[in-house]
Parts: C-alpha cells; sequence; structure tokens
C-alpha cells in the first residue's frame, strides 16, 4: 500500500465521557475505567479503548540498536546480533521504509509509515482487502490488542498462500491522529514455529519515543 485512500470511511476513536471512572493501577499509572470493562490509561493515547488484561509487552534486553523512522516519528529497537536492515532506494516504487532480515534464518520484516492516521479496525481490514488481491486465501487467524512500550496496537497473525507459498503474517499495527506504521514480519507456514519468538521478540522493540 502506497498511500492510505482517502475515499475510506475513517471511524471516530473517542470514547464517550459518560460512565467512566477514574482509578490507579497497581503500579502507580492512572486509567479512566469505563462500564463495558475497557480502560484508557491517561498516560498513553491510544486509538481506542483496551481492556484492563490487555498484554503488556516490552522490548527485548537484547534489542541494543535503534532504527529510526525518517520519515515519521516511531522507531525500531533491534539485537544486532541477530537482524539486518536496509532501507528502501531513493528512486524504489515502494511503501517500505525499512526491510529486516534475520541473520540466520528465513524470517523477514518490514515497516510501513503513513503520515495520517486511519484507525486500527480501518488498516486491519484494508491491509487484508489488499492482501487478498495477490492471495485470495488470505485470513486473519487471530488477532488482540497489545500494549507495546506504551504505545496501543493491533497484533495480528495472517495466513495467504503466495504463488504456492503458504506464508504467516504476524504483524504489530499502529495508528494515532497523525500517523499510521505497519510493522510487518513473516516467513513460511512450516517454518513459523521454528521463527515466531524471533520475529515476536523483534516486534516487541516498536516505539514512538525516538528523541
Amino acid at each position: 500500500m502506497r498511500y492510505i485512500l482517502l475515499s475510506l470511511f475513517l471511524a471516530g476513536s473517542l470514547a464517550s465521557a459518560h460512565g467512566q471512572t477514574k482509578a490507579v493501577t497497581e503500579n502507580g499509572e492512572e486509567v479512566i475505567l469505563n462500564k463495558d470493562g475497557t480502560w484508557r490509561s491517561m498516560s498513553v493515547t491510544p486509538s481506542y479503548d483496551t481492556r484492563l488484561d490487555t498484554p503488556v509487552v516490552t522490548k527485548s534486553a537484547k534489542a541494543t540498536f535503534l532504527v529510526k523512522g525518517k520519515r515519521i516519528k516511531y522507531g525500531i529497537w533491534l539485537d544486532p546480533k541477530k537482524w539486518t536492515f536496509s532501507t528502501a532506494k531513493p528512486n524504489e516504487e515502494t511503501p517500505l521504509e525499512y526491510r529486516l532480515t534475520l541473520k540466520n534464518g528465513d524470517a523477514y520484516a518490514m515497516t510501513i509509515p503513513e503520515g495520517i492516521g486511519i484507525g486500527l479496525d480501518n488498516i486491519v481490514s484494508f491491509t487484508l482487502e489488499n492482501t487478498k488481491k495477490a492471495a485470495p486465501d488470505a485470513r486473519i487467524v487471530r488477532q488482540e490488542t497489545r500494549n507495546v512500550n506504551g504505545n496501543i496496537v493491533r497484533m495480528v497473525e495472517k495466513r495467504a498462500t503466495v504463488q504456492g507459498i503458504k506464508f504467516v503474517y504476524f504483524a504489530y499495527y499502529y495508528s494515532v491522529d497523525d500517523m499510521t506504521v505497519q510493522f510487518i514480519t513473516y516467513t513460511s507456514e512450516p517454518l513459523w514455529s521454528k521463527y515466531k519468538a524471533d520475529m515476536e521478540e523483534l516486534l516487541s522493540g516498536f516505539t514512538t519515543k525516538v528523541d
């Protein structure tokens, strides 16, 4: 996807102010509780509400190298002993900013930044439809909301067959008012169990604190 289509309906993401209660977690974090069981951190600006049982993910201690986005404000902490990265060439017509490769394996990743917010539900459905153009059997097999280094993201595990090869795409999608980032790892389906831990560790390095 080179550009987000402006014709997409951008649903509002602000939660209603009614039925909300302020609270403090056992870690001292201030949150707003909703009657439906969702919550909103007062120190994090998510694109939609999250539940109290939302998994919290932090970067690996081995992820010591920060790759900074050039187009918008985001970054990827990675383990330089495991992963290499490259940027798209200046004359290359591509939406990608970074490509990443597992040094001793067959797992890959890419980042696609956009300077426009679209909302997590919209970007997930849009990218699924986009994938189906090349792989009609593309489907989402698992997704959940995660808090990754203080950023609310949608984790999506997607399966698709491309040119006869079965792939697993394991991705984090992040979207706020002025930016959207697709951080996608992938490998072939037979290798998924072998590289899942490495791919998830890489994804856990997503951050918007790059100053």
